[in-house]
């Protein structure tokens, strides 16, 4: 059975950058597409990014789009998520999440992931 573990979170002011690692274990990690997705208080959880099994095709959200950038490295079964000119409304608990898939290709849509790790927060703050 597949884990995940997320890891990186923390409080940082805005303008700042933050690293988020997901690190993946069980049953061969390198077949999964690896997903990130946040929570804020009182909201849904949305997607934020994600990458395809063999770390192609990396999706991302618009309110992200070139401030973050997500990567993986399967020979240590860990996925990145870059975090740049962070800002206040960045701030959610993370998660990265994985689902089982034969494509070339990732989708950001919670329901398509049945695998989640625990989370981590960031908190963007002055």
């Amino acid at each position: 059975q597949l884990q995940l573990v997320e890891s990186g979170g923390g409080l940082v002011q805005p303008g700042g950058s933050l690293r988020l690692s997901c690190a993946a274990s069980g049953f061969a990690p390198d077949l999964y597409a690896i997903g990130w997705f946040r929570q804020a208080p009182g909201k849904e959880r949305e997607g934020v990014s994600c990458i395809s099994k063999n770390g192609g095709n990396p999706n991302y959200a618009d309110s992200v789009k070139g401030r973050f950038t997500i990567s993986r490295d399967n020979a240590k079964n860990t996925v990145y998520l870059q975090m740049n000119s962070l800002r206040p409304e960045d701030t959610a608990v993370y998660y990265c999440a994985a689902t089982l898939t034969r494509l070339p290709m990732c989708v950001l849509r919670p329901p398509a992931y049945g695998t989640w790790g625990q989370g981590t927060q960031v908190t963007v703050s002055s």
